[in-house]
C-alpha cells in the first residue's frame, strides 16, 4: 500500500535539515513531489522555536526562512480537534492532531512517545528508515 500523505514530526524535520540521513531522504521525496506532507501551525512554531536554541545557532530570520520553505512544499492544515493522548509530551499531541486533520496514512517520527503508540486511529507511526523501506517495497 502506498502512503501518499504523511506528517513529519519536528525531530525528523530537524534531523533532515541539519544532519541528513534517512530523514533527509524522506524530506527530499516531499520536495520532489513523490510524497505529500501535511504540517500544522503548532508543528511549524515548535520547529522555529527549536531552531532558535543556542545549540543550533539559527537567527530568527533563518528559522523563519526554514518554516517558509516547508510551507512552500507541504500543506498546512489547521486542526480542529484537541487531543490529550501523550501525557509525557503535549507537543506530540499536536502531531497527532495534524495527522487526523490531514487524513494522513503515516506519521514519520523518531520520537519515542509517538513510536510507542505504533498506531493512532489507523494512522501508523514509523521511523524514517522503516517508512523508506516500505516505500521501496511498493
Amino acid at each position: 500500500m502506498s502512503h501518499s500523505t504523511i506528517v513529519l514530526d519536528t525531530n525528523v524535520l530537524i534531523s533532515a535539515i541539519l544532519f541528513g540521513g534517512k530523514p533527509r531522504i524522506v524530506l527530499e521525496k516531499v520536495r520532489t513531489g513523490g510524497i505529500h506532507c501535511a504540517l500544522s501551525p503548532p508543528i511549524l512554531e515548535e520547529l522555529q522555536h527549536v531552531f532558535r536554541r543556542p545549540k543550533f545557532g539559527f537567527s530568527a530570520d533563518a528559522a523563519f526562512q526554514v518554516v517558509e520553505e516547508l510551507q512552500a512544499i507541504c500543506s498546512v492544515v489547521f486542526p480542529r480537534t484537541s487531543l490529550s493522548v501523550v501525557t509525557a509530551d503535549s507537543d506530540d499531541d499536536r502531531v497527532l492532531e495534524c495527522a487526523l486533520e490531514a487524513w494522513v496514512d503515516v506519521i514519520v517520527s523518531g520520537d519515542s512517545h509517538l513510536l510507542s503508540l505504533g498506531e493512532f486511529r489507523n494512522i501508523r507511526i514509523m521511523r524514517p528508515a522503516d517508512y523508506l523501506a516500505e516505500l521501496d517495497e511498493i
